[in-house]
């Protein structure tokens, strides 16, 4: 039904682009009160860009450029992030966040994504997919650092519900993120009554990261997870192998931890390779990561 009505507004539509908008304008109207009225109206909208001349769009840019409540928010709680002053920072967004109305949710034929870079994207298209129709969130409205920030201060002030549910929305948006995911690991760590969920989010995360911080943190977690489990020799070998990525006083109190318990940490390179591939955990980045990145690159010098 969808469909048939976007390919018939789309037949109606002529060379004269006032007239054009005209007509649009009237469909909105029109199939206001209609069950897919959200969607019909979305795509009516996007058609109503293309009415625009590159002036007005250039105009309509700027305005938006100028009023941006998101990057307004985000660029006001930084400066408190920066200093440290979290409660000052979550009073500004609880605040804002009473009164945004939400955008770009998904609707019954297209779903919205935002990733940081076209690895990013691959990444979601080759190990989740898309169920509907894929829209990307404009660069200039940051939706994904509003919800992860967001989540990352009602974690902080013990709100764990909320937090859960903020990171979750990021999530959502880009659901290849390592970061957001890592971040709901912290949660699922206290909130759970086992580590189960904590640790499929742990390799969820070491699937798609590739900045050395993420990965060393994905180690680290996996080594709590295993000092959990009583499994001391993997958890020795997995804080040592996170520090390839980052050298971490965390780690290095850990293993000062599973020495004390009478596990020995002096192991070589080949015996911390064996232990985590024995336990079928990840070593290094994911292979189809470097290989992505390879061909993206001989892609670019091509071009």
């Amino acid at each position: 039904m969808y469909k048939k009505i976007i390919e018939e507004i789309k037949a109606n539509l002529g060379e004269n682009k006032d007239l054009n908008s005209k007509y649009l304008s009237a469909q909105i109207e029109k199939y206001s009160d209609h069950p897919y009225n959200k969607e019909i109206i979305r795509e009516i909208s996007r058609m109503m860009w293309d009415c625009l001349s590159d002036e007005e769009k250039e105009e309509f840019i700027e305005i938006s450029e100028k009023e941006n409540p998101i990057m307004d928010i985000l660029n006001e709680v930084s400066q408190f992030i920066e200093v440290g002053d979290y409660e000052k920072a979550l009073d500004k967004l609880d605040s804002f966040m009473k009164s945004f109305p939400g955008m770009f949710e998904d609707d019954e034929v297209s779903e919205y994504h935002s990733f940081t870079s076209p690895l990013e994207e691959i990444l979601f298209r080759t190990y989740i997919g898309a169920e509907k129709e894929v829209r990307l969130i404009p660069d200039n409205v940051p939706l994904l650092d509003l919800y992860y920030i967001y989540g990352f201060l009602l974690f902080e002030k013990n709100r764990y519900e909320q937090a859960e549910e903020s990171l979750k929305k990021a999530k959502k948006i880009n659901p290849v993120s390592a970061r957001i995911i890592l971040e709901l690991c912290e949660i699922y760590k206290i909130r759970t009554p086992s580590f189960n969920k904590f640790y499929i989010y742990t390799t969820e995360a070491l699937r798609y990261s590739y900045y050395p911080q993420d990965l060393a943190r994905c180690y680290r977690n996996l080594g709590y997870y295993y000092i959990e489990e009583n499994k001391l020799d993997i958890a020795a070998a997995l804080f040592k192998y996170s520090m390839n990525f980052e050298l971490s006083i965390m780690a290095y109190n850990e293993l000062h931890y599973i020495e004390s318990k009478g596990q020995s940490i002096n192991l070589s390179k080949e015996e911390v390779d064996e232990l985590i591939e024995s336990s079928n955990i990840q070593i290094g980045v994911n292979p189809f990561i470097i290989t992505t990145l390879y061909e993206l690159a001989e892609e670019y010098e091509q071009r």
